[in-house]
């Protein structure tokens, strides 16, 4: 599967390396989120590839994402591992909306709250460029990835709304029905917010 064409807001590589953080996960082991670097694009096509449930996209679609997109896009880190990613970009006709395109974490490392930090990190690092919403599409049967995206937005006091976007017959193989969920606002307003 070939990506669009797509376009981002200008950010500065080195913002977007400041912009590196350090949680840990349930388990206690230090999880680093950063932005993606090309390096990281192989390991981003085999946990999307293992994941089973993600469309999986060419090798070279992942290390370009990882050159052209990382400020809209964050990988976790334990123990030196990439072990989660989240790729998105700003819509080009709606430039304060991030579209989440995938969101995954090694199968060791599910369960641990990886997957939500790393939408709140990509959350906190997309406001400071003035994006206030987040789009993404789910399929209809994806339960863990509707949890997840509400859970979100209920942490960020923020709507969220569902709409059938792509019917199965748009595609062209047997690829499930695409919903559109759509988070707004998810900007934090205070510096309490962001803890």
């Amino acid at each position: 599967m070939s990506l669009p064409t797509l376009s981002t807001a200008t950010i500065d590589r080195r913002d977007v390396e400041a912009r590196s953080a350090t949680t840990r996960s349930a388990s206690g082991a230090r999880v680093v989120l950063r932005a993606p670097r090309v390096g990281d694009g192989a390991h981003i096509w085999r946990i999307a590839k293992d994941s089973h449930v993600l469309d999986v996209n060419s090798s070279y679609a992942y290390v370009l994402w990882c050159r052209d997109f990382a400020g809209t896009s964050v990988v976790a880190e334990v123990g030196g591992q990439v072990v989660g990613f989240v790729i998105g970009y700003l819509r080009p006709q709606a430039p304060h909306t991030v579209f989440v395109w995938q969101v995954a974490v090694d199968q060791a490392q599910q369960g641990r709250g990886i997957g939500a930090a790393l939408l709140e990190k990509l959350l906190d690092t997309v406001a400071e460029d003035g994006a206030s919403v987040l789009e993404t599409t789910i399929a209809p049967d994806n339960a863990g990835s509707i949890a997840m995206f509400t859970a979100i937005a209920r942490r960020r006091d923020a709507r969220i709304t569902k709409r059938a976007l792509f019917e199965p017959g748009v595609f062209p193989d047997s690829h499930a029905a695409e919903d559109l969920y759509r988070i707004a606002p998810t900007v934090r307003t205070t510096q309490e917010d962001r803890r």
